[in-house]
């Protein structure tokens, strides 16, 4: 019976501590869901700055007392001879800026509303002098919202400054469609570049309703408002409609591509195949082999150079929710991970 008594006392404590749990939780989620997003803001960094604090931080742990001391000295006597030189001829002062936007896009490219945001706030301080880089990084996704993001890219060009696009892991489909704009196209070696074709693809369950005694109607006005749906029953000609508008996009694309490689030759790289960074330069879908960090560390030695970044309104729900989803992702990718075969 003692046993018993304690065991049911055990069960009580924990029921007490998992309601509790819950209800902070609900609490929580409740205030979130009432909290409004706020407004977003633009964030500016100088990225000069941080390189500088990286530099002094590496020679701080590697020099000497003396040594550093030395160094500062040195460093101090180039600063006011540099100065004196600035004074004496100033007309040979470079004040340009890189201006660096990073964008990471997806499927559904909802990164462009940010991206308008960034490149609106560029074209409102930039000079013609200035440069801009996109840190470019997406496999593709859907035909307008690239679309759109190219012409985000293409705002930069029409108020003549030089776009530079870096892709460090990928610019495939979309991803090309953006990079292509640019007046330079830096990849690293093993980047994925190119894939300039179209894919539509979708499940038909018609024949399942039908074997299930279920009737599916659709009803439209125009022959073509529907070509190919899910639960009807396709045509060989709405299949023919289908692939015609599947090669009037690729028409475009293949157009859009040459309009800003025009040294390129088109059929042969339109074909919806990538390729590496190596092999993507010597069919001129790139211009050079380089990562966007040694791009950055040659251009902050000669420019000031700023990161612009715009953050959309967040509320508790959302944090909280993000903050979730990278947990379940770090814990998917680390069971994924120990199941590779890692190169020895």
């Amino acid at each position: 019976m003692e046993f018993l008594y304690e065991y049911g006392l055990f069960l009580a404590k924990a029921a007490t501590l998992v309601i509790a749990i819950l209800l902070v939780v609900g609490g929580v989620i409740g205030l979130a869901s009432k909290q409004k997003g706020g407004k977003g803001h633009l964030l500016i960094e100088s990225v000069n700055d941080k390189l500088d604090d990286i530099a002094e931080q590496t020679r701080a742990l590697l020099l000497t007392k003396d040594e550093l001391k030395a160094l500062h000295k040195e460093e101090k006597k180039k600063a006011k001879q540099a100065k004196k030189d600035e004074k004496n001829k100033p007309e040979e002062k470079d004040t340009s800026r890189l201006f660096v936007i990073d964008f990471k896009g997806s499927m559904d490219a909802h990164e462009v509303e940010r991206l308008r945001k960034e490149v609106t706030a560029v074209l409102l301080v930039a000079d013609k002098q200035d440069e801009v880089l996109v840190k470019l990084e997406s496999g593709g996704g859907v035909v307008h919202g690239y679309g759109l993001a190219a012409s985000q890219l293409q705002r930069l060009k029409d108020a003549g400054l030089k776009l530079t696009v870096s892709v460090d892991k990928v610019a495939a489909s979309g991803g090309y469609m953006m990079a292509c704009v640019a007046d330079e196209i830096l990849a690293a070696n093993f980047a994925i570049i190119g894939s300039i074709g179209v894919i539509a693809q979708l499940p038909n369950f018609n024949k399942l309703l039908k074997r299930n005694d279920i009737e599916f109607e659709q009803h439209t006005a125009g022959e073509f408002k529907r070509t190919l749906t899910v639960f009807g029953e396709n045509t060989d000609a709405g299949r023919e409609k289908f692939r015609e508008e599947l090669e009037d996009v690729h028409h475009m694309f293949k157009d859009h591509v040459a309009a800003h490689r025009a040294n390129m030759d088109i059929a042969k790289v339109a074909t919806g195949e990538y390729w590496y960074g190596n092999k993507a330069l010597e069919l001129g879908l790139v211009d050079k082999l380089q990562t966007s960090d040694d791009y950055l560390l040659q251009q902050y030695k000669e420019k000031q150079v700023f990161t612009v970044k715009y953050e959309g309104p967040k509320n508790l729900a959302e944090k909280l929710g993000k903050a979730a989803a990278v947990g379940v992702e770090k814990g998917l990718m680390g069971l994924w991970q120990k199941s590779l075969h890692y190169f020895k």
